[in-house]
C-alpha cells in the first residue's frame, strides 16, 4: 500500500509545484557560482529550500524536510557571511540538491524517501559547523579533459579532436564497458557531477517511459531508485485562465449562432425562401466558421506551453559537466517565452538534453586550448527558440572547434561505413550527416559520455516524428549549429491532397517544395531508376503507387518535388485536389506503415495522412536486398 495513500491530489500538486521550485533552484546556483556574493541569489535560494521543506512537512516526508533543512541552515550562514562559497562547498550544495531531486522520484512512486547518501548530510554538517568541507564524491571528480580521450588521440591534438564533433552520446543498456561500470554504481551516489548519471529534473509533466526510443538518450541512470519504475507521461497541463475564458465566451458566441440557424431552419421547413431568410441563413453560417476557427485556434493554444519550462533544466546539467570535464562553459538560453505545443515539449526532452551534453563534451575546448587558439576562455553554449511563421526553430549553438566534413568522411572510410567513391560524391552537408547513420562515431573508444555510435541516429529518429528536421552548420575554429525546425503544433497539419485515380491521399505540406508536369519523354534512366533534370540536379521520379504496392493503371502525369534531410524527389502521382489543413486523427489500435493518421475531407470522405519517411525507409529496405550493404547506399537506393 502507499505511504501516502488519500493524498494522490496533494502529492502531484507538490511534485508539479516543488519540482518546478527546484528547477528555478539548480539555476539560481549556477548564477551564483559565477557572482557568489549576489545577495538576491542567496535570499531567493534560502527560500525555495524552505518551501520545498515546508511542503515535505505537510506529507511528512522526514527525511526530505530533514536535508531540506540541512541546507537551509547552509545558506542562512551564506546570506549571513558567516560562510565563504567555495567550490567544494558549491559541490556540496549541488549534490543536495540532487539527493533532493532522487527523493521527488520516490515519492512520485508513492513512498517515503529514504535517506541521503552519507557522505552529503556529512559535508552538509561540516560546513554548518564551520569545518573543512570535502566535496561529496570527490574521489570521482573531475579529470582534466584531455584525460578522458585516448592516448593518440590526445596526442594528435586539436585537428584529431575536431572529429570527436560527431556528437553521439550513451543510451540506457549499453554494453560497452563504461556503461556497465555505471550499471554496477551503488544507488544513490550523491555524486552531482557524475557525467553517466547527468540528465535533468522533470516534474511529473516531463517524465518519460523508459521503453520509449528517445528514453535513452539521457544515459544509464541505473544509480537512481527514482528510475526502477518509468513514470508515465503527464496527462494534465497548465493553461492561464485568459484563454479558458476566451475558449468559454466563444462558445457562448457559438450557441447564440446555433440557436439562431435552429430558427431559420424552422423557417425555411415552414416554406419561407424568401431572399431574405436565405441572406440570413448565409450569415449565420459564415459567422458560425468564423466563430468556430477561432474557437480551435483558442483550444490549440490552451496546449501551448513556454518551452522555457524546459529550458530551464538544462544550466546545471551543463555546468555539472563542464566541472567533470575540466572546462568553463556558459549555457545562455535565448526565446524562453516561445510557445511549443505541450506534447512536443516532452519530447524534445531527450535530444535537448543529448545536443547540449556533446556539445559541452565534444564541441568546446578546454580553457588552455581557447586561449591557445586567441579565443575568450569561457566558452559560450547557446540554446535557443523562436518561432519563423508556423514553425518553431531551435538552435544549439557553440563557439568551439566546428567539424571538419573531410575527417568525418576520413572516419567514416576507416569505419567500413561508406567506400572512397561514395565519399567522393558527398558534398559538406551530406559528410556532417554521415553522423546521424547508426554507429558512427570519431572516438577510438567510448567515455561515459558518448563514443559508443548510438545517440544521434535516435535524435533525429526522435526529430522526425515530431514531423521536424535537423541540421547541421559548422566552421572550423568557429563552431557548429544545430537547426531543428518544427511544425507549431502536432493537432492540425498542413497538407497536399493528392489522387491515385479517384483515392486521394495527403501529404505532409513542410516536405512539398514544387509541383511540375511530368515530361516522360524527357525521363531519363541512370543505375536503372527513372530521372528528370529539374533546373540542372538530377531527381529520382518514385511512384507513389509503387510505394504503396497499389497497381499503376494509367501513367502518372505530375510530379511532386519532395524534400528531405537527406535529398530531393519527384513524388509521381495521377492529379492533386488541393491544400488542406488536416486534423490529425491518430490510428492507436492499428495503424498500417506509412500511415501517420487519419483526416476528414469537408464531404466527409476519410483520407490517409501518409508518413513517407516510413515510406522511404521501407524502399531504401527493398534496395538494400539488392545492393550491397551500405548506409549511404540505401539512402540512395531510389536515386
Amino acid at each position: 500500500m502507499s505511504d501516502f495513500a488519500g493524498m494522490e491530489d496533494l502529492l502531484q500538486d507538490f511534485l508539479q509545484e516543488a519540482g518546478d521550485l527546484l528547477s528555478d533552484v539548480d539555476n539560481k546556483l549556477v548564477d551564483l557560482e559565477r557572482s557568489p556574493d549576489d545577495s538576491r541569489l542567496l535570499n531567493d535560494i534560502f527560500r525555495g529550500f524552505h518551501t520545498i521543506k515546508g511542503g515535505a512537512g505537510f506529507l511528512n516526508a522526514v527525511e526530505l524536510v530533514t536535508l531540506c533543512h540541512l541546507t537551509e541552515n547552509l545558506f542562512d550562514k551564506l546570506r549571513n557571511a558567516e560562510r565563504t562559497l567555495t567550490p567544494a562547498l558549491m559541490d556540496t550544495i549541488m549534490a543536495a540538491t540532487q539527493g533532493v531531486r532522487d527523493m521527488f522520484g520516490e515519492i512520485a512512486q508513492g513512498r517515503q524517501p529514504e535517506p541521503p547518501p552519507l557522505d552529503v548530510t556529512n559535508s552538509l554538517r561540516a560546513a554548518l559547523d564551520e569545518q573543512p568541507v570535502v566535496a561529496p564524491g570527490a574521489a570521482e571528480v573531475a579529470e582534466p579533459a584531455a584525460a578522458n580521450l585516448p592516448p593518440a588521440a590526445a596526442a594528435e591534438g586539436p585537428d584529431w579532436q575536431a572529429l570527436h564533433q560527431a556528437l553521439v552520446g550513451p543510451m540506457a543498456g549499453a554494453t560497452a564497458p563504461a556503461a556497465a561500470a555505471a550499471a554496477a554504481a551503488p544507488a544513490r551516489s550523491g555524486t552531482a557531477v557524475d557525467v553517466g548519471n547527468l540528465q535533468p529534473h522533470f516534474p511529473p509533466e516531463g517524465r518519460r517511459s523508459t521503453d520509449k526510443p528517445g528514453a535513452a538518450i539521457t544515459g544509464a541512470s541505473s544509480g537512481r531508485r527514482a528510475d526502477d519504475k518509468a513514470a508515465a507521461r503527464e496527462t494534465t497541463i497548465r493553461v492561464d485562465t485568459a484563454r479558458l475564458d476566451q475558449v468559454l465566451n466563444l462558445s457562448g458566441e457559438i450557441g447564440l449562432t446555433k440557436n439562431r440557424l435552429t430558427s431559420l431552419r424552422a423557417d425555411i421547413l415552414a416554406g419561407r425562401t424568401d431572399a431574405e431568410t436565405l441572406q440570413a441563413l448565409d450569415q449565420a453560417v459564415s459567422q458560425l466558421d468564423l466563430l468556430v476557427s477561432d474557437l480551435q485556434n483558442s483550444v490549440m493554444k490552451t496546449r501551448m506551453q513556454p518551452i522555457g519550462r524546459l529550458f530551464q533544466k538544462y544550466p546545471r546539467i551543463a555546468r555539472d559537466l563542464a566541472r567533470q570535464l575540466g572546462k568553463d562553459v556558459e549555457l545562455a538560453l535565448v526565446g524562453e517565452e516561445t510557445e511549443v505545443d505541450k506534447t512536443m515539449i516532452e519530447d524534445l526532452a531527450d535530444p535537448l538534453i543529448h545536443l547540449i551534453r556533446n556539445a559541452v563534451d565534444h564541441g568546446v575546448e578546454s580553457s588552455e586550448e581557447r586561449q591557445a587558439a586567441g579565443k575568450q576562455a569561457k566558452s559560450v553554449v547557446r540554446l535557443e527558440a523562436r518561432q519563423e511563421g508556423d514553425h518553431i526553430v531551435l538552435i544549439i549553438a557553440d563557439d568551439g572547434r566546428g567539424i571538419s566534413p573531410e575527417r568525418i568522411r576520413a572516419k567514416a572510410i576507416e569505419k567500413g561505413i561508406i567506400s572512397e567513391e561514395e565519399a567522393n560524391t558527398l558534398d559538406d552537408r551530406q559528410s556532417l550527416n554521415l553522423i546521424f547513420l547508426p554507429g558512427f562515431s570519431t572516438m577510438a573508444q567510448a567515455s561515459a559520455v558518448s563514443g559508443r555510435g548510438v545517440g544521434m541516429d535516435v535524435v533525429k529518429t526522435n526529430i522526425q516524428k515530431l514531423n521536424g528536421s535537423i541540421e547541421i552548420r559548422s566552421e572550423l575554429g568557429k563552431g557548429s549549429v544545430f537547426v531543428i525546425s518544427l511544425p507549431l503544433t502536432l493537432a492540425i497539419l498542413p497538407v497536399l491532397l493528392v489522387l491515385l485515380g479517384d483515392q486521394p491521399f495527403a501529404l505532409p505540406l513542410s516536405m512539398v517544395r514544387e509541383i511540375l508536369p511530368i515530361d516522360h519523354e524527357g525521363m531519363q534512366e541512370v543505375g536503372g531508376k527513372e530521372t528528370v533534370v529539374v533546373r540542372g540536379e538530377i531527381l529520382p521520379v518514385i511512384a507513389l503507387s509503387g510505394l504503396l504496392g497499389w497497381p499503376q493503371v494509367r501513367r502518372p502525369e505530375y510530379g511532386v518535388l519532395m524534400q528531405t534531410a537527406e535529398r530531393s524527389f519527384i513524388l509521381a502521382v495521377d492529379n492533386f485536389a488541393g491544400r488542406d489543413d488536416a486534423v490529425i486523427k491518430a490510428l492507436d489500435d492499428f495503424r498500417p506503415r506509412g500511415v501517420a493518421g487519419v483526416t476528414t475531407l469537408s464531404n466527409g470522405q476519410i483520407v490517409l495522412i501518409l508518413d513517407m519517411k516510413e515510406l522511404l525507409s521501407d524502399l531504401t529496405a527493398r534496395g538494400d536486398r539488392d545492393a550491397r550493404s551500405s548506409p549511404v547506399r540505401a539512402l540512395e537506393s531510389f536515386a
